[in-house]
C-alpha cells in the first residue's frame, strides 16, 4: 500500500486478513461504528459478533481517494465466499485518528 495512507488504515489491511482478531479489533475505538451490507455494528461486542459472521479474505487495494476528512480505498477482495474475487469494494473511513478507526463503511 501506498505510504500516503495514513498508519492507522496500513494497519487495518495488514490485520484485517489475518486470524489474530484481537490485534484486529485494537484498531476499533470502543464505540466504532462498522457498515457493512447495509447493517451498521457498534461498539467492540457489536464489532467481534459481525467479524466471526465475515471469512478471512485477502485485499488487493486498486486505489486510494482523499474525501473531506476520511479516505475511500478501493478493493478487490478474494476468499472462501460466493462470488469471489469481487472488485470495486470501497471502505470508507469517515473517522479515524492515529491509533483507532472510528467509523468504517464497507460498500460496493
Amino acid at each position: 500500500m501506498t505510504t500516503t495512507a495514513p498508519r492507522i488504515v496500513r494497519r487495518y489491511f495488514e490485520l484485517a486478513p489475518t486470524p489474530d482478531s484481537e490485534r484486529y479489533f485494537a484498531l476499533f475505538a470502543d464505540d466504532a461504528v462498522v457498515e457493512d451490507e447495509g447493517k451498521e455494528y457498534v461498539g467492540i461486542d457489536a464489532i467481534r459478533a459481525w467479524r466471526t459472521e465475515v471469512p478471512l479474505v485477502q485485499y488487493t487495494i486498486t486505489g486510494l481517494e482523499p474525501v473531506g476528512d476520511g479516505l475511500v480505498v478501493t478493493c478487490t477482495v478474494a476468499g472462501d465466499f460466493p462470488g469471489s474475487p469481487v472488485a470495486g469494494l470501497t471502505f470508507h473511513f469517515e473517522a479515524f485518528d492515529e491509533d483507532h478507526v472510528k467509523i468504517l463503511r464497507i460498500r460496493p
